[in-house]
């Protein structure tokens, strides 16, 4: 997975945040992503990867008619080959959460996570 390089104080804010994650997500335990960083973890077989301090994917700057909520947290979904690719939207940090398609439907490990993130990351605008 790989590792993004944001600025000190986004990559303090997001080491704060992993660390915050729950110990499951849909079920899988938490485990150490590869490479080891603060600023990602992963869960599961094949691993559902959550990194912070990502840069806004492409199209999320017209995303606003895509964004959807759960538990006060606006995402922005991106389906790729394998799965989802959901990152936060509307908030001071960038959080992305890649879910395989083996754990259809994968918006629902947002569910999991959305707490952590509704908790450590500032709302900058809401998702509507």
């Amino acid at each position: 997975m790989p590792v993004p390089s944001p600025a000190p104080e986004v990559a303090a804010a997001c080491a704060e945040l992993v660390k915050a994650l729950p110990a499951k997500v849909l079920d899988a335990e938490r485990r150490e992503a590869s490479p080891k960083s603060p600023l990602t973890t992963a869960y599961g077989d094949p691993p559902i990867e959550m990194t912070c301090g990502v840069t806004p994917p492409a199209g999320m700057a017209e995303a606003q008619s895509q964004c959807f909520e759960v538990n006060g947290v606006g995402w922005f979904a991106k389906q790729v080959e394998n799965g989802f690719i959901f990152t936060t939207i509307g908030r001071s940090l960038y959080f992305e959460v890649a879910v395989p398609a083996k754990y259809t439907p994968e918006a629902n490990a947002l569910t999991d996570v959305s707490d952590a993130v509704h908790r450590f990351d500032k709302l900058v605008t809401p998702c509507t």
